[in-house]
């Protein structure tokens, strides 16, 4: 799958945002929360992005401002669609003037219909969705969602009617994570199905850099192997940065041949995988998945905050402030 988004170094980006974002989206630190995260969801923007610089090596400007708004919706054409499987295809998005989007890490998007009339929910009011870009900030003129159609899910489905050519309404970026490099000894990463796009944005973004020394683990469960999503891209992750770097696939519903576990991500597994809770201050987990996965593993989301610590993580003693729900 070499048409996905590349993992190779990342260019010099000297300041990914100046003024950062007053207000979290709603999966944002506890601390950051505010009572009206909800307006995110219903369009409104946060503070200004702030100006950005897009140095190349030769320290010279060559881009000052992101062509996303995180205050308004707008439209972007759709440059090329490649079918991934049988539900789940890489949208391919044109940023004009062949700027880079230069979206912070971690952070997500908004989409909409570009017709209001073509996609609402049952009370008449637009359907909104989050999605996280696999395509690195600096990728020059083009935003690339990797999108799986659901069967009940009216966003998924509007995007995966579009023809090149046609456009979506945008809005961005909505802060998530704050990364800071070597922030932590050891990260956890576990995801299921789609949600493995948080993730790799931030697995990407911090190997990348050569300044790193944080060691990543990845969990990834899927149904069938035929559902594991960015699997060449992970795998390149994986033989490149060995020793930073590790990756257990597991499947519901596995071939004769499988060699990984099988199953829902047990106790057992995250014991022999996860760094332990002793690690304190030094030790993160991640986890974006679907609700049961990620109830089970770190307990429900609260609405639209992280919610109280439960589940598995819970049980092997891990804290709320070392367990982060996207």
């Amino acid at each position: 799958m070499a048409f996905f988004a590349t993992v190779s170094t990342r260019s010099l980006l000297r300041t990914q945002i100046l003024n950062t974002a007053r207000r979290r989206y709603s999966t944002a630190p506890e601390a950051a929360k505010k009572s009206n995260l909800p307006y995110y969801l219903l369009g409104a923007g946060t503070v200004g992005l702030g100006a950005y610089w897009y140095l190349d090596s030769s320290s010279k400007p060559k881009q000052e401002k992101s062509p996303l708004d995180p205050e308004k919706f707008i439209d972007f054409k759709l440059k090329k669609v490649v079918p991934y499987n049988h539900n789940t295809s890489e949208f391919i998005f044109e940023l004009p003037n062949n700027e880079a989007s230069l979206l912070p890490v971690a952070s997500c998007l908004v989409v909409k219909s570009s017709d209001p009339e073509a996609l609402k929910d049952a009370k008449g009011k637009p359907i909104i969705r989050p999605y996280t870009p696999i395509s690195p900030p600096e990728q020059p003129g083009e935003l690339t969602l990797l999108i799986k159609k659901y069967e009940k899910g009216n966003a998924s489905a509007h995007i995966h009617s579009l023809k090149v050519g046609d456009t979506l309404a945008i809005k961005g970026p909505i802060p998530k994570w704050p990364w800071k490099m070597n922030e932590f000894d050891e990260v956890a990463l576990i995801g299921g199905g789609s949600g493995i796009t948080p993730l790799y944005q931030v697995v990407t973004h911090a190997l990348a850099d050569r300044s790193n020394t944080t060691k990543f683990t990845l969990l990834f469960s899927n149904v069938t192997e035929a559902d594991i999503l960015l699997r060449p891209e992970i795998d390149a992750l994986k033989k490149k940065y060995p020793n930073n770097f590790n990756v257990v696939y597991l499947l519901d519903k596995p071939p004769q041949e499988w060699q990984g576990p099988s199953g829902y991500i047990s106790k057992e597994v995250l014991e022999k995988h996860v760094a332990p809770p002793s690690l304190k201050e030094k030790v993160k987990v991640f986890i974006c998945g679907p609700p049961g996965q990620v109830a089970s593993i770190a307990g429900k989301k609260d609405g639209m905050k992280q919610g109280e610590l439960g589940g598995i993580l819970k049980e092997l003693g891990y804290a709320e402030d070392q367990v982060y729900k996207f």
